[in-house]
């Protein structure tokens, strides 16, 4: 069973940044995709970061590319780092990681709120 422990929300000014952490502990064998989600009010969970595979490659919606840097310490530890935040940066932020064909897993969520 795999557990995601996150770090690294709070408050930040507009143009400031954030680095997000999330540990996993438990049976990390044969994680093949991991990254982050995030959820504002209202609105549906949408992905802002993944890396998957050994060769880590990276994807980004429009929204955050440019802003947003995904990356990973060990199989065990990734980071993002939120640069240029905007107000509607403003959402929970829920990392994951997930096995081919399995659901996926969630740590538990982290407030990022962006405002002067």
């Amino acid at each position: 069973q795999v557990q995601l422990a996150e770090s690294g929300g709070g408050l930040v000014q507009p143009g400031g940044s954030l680095r997000l952490s999330c540990s996993a502990s438990g049976d990390i064998f044969s994680i093949s995709d991991r990254g982050w989600y995030r959820q504002a009010p209202g609105k549906e969970r949408e992905m802002v970061a993944s890396i998957r595979g050994g060769g880590g490659i990276t994807r980004y919606p429009e929204a955050v590319k440019g802003r947003f840097t995904i990356s990973r310490d060990n199989s065990k530890t990734m980071h993002l780092q939120v640069n240029g935040l905007k107000p509607e940066d403003t959402a929970v932020y829920y990392c994951y990681v997930q096995r081919a064909e399995s659901p996926m897993i969630w740590g538990q969520g982290n407030q990022v709120t962006v405002s002067s």
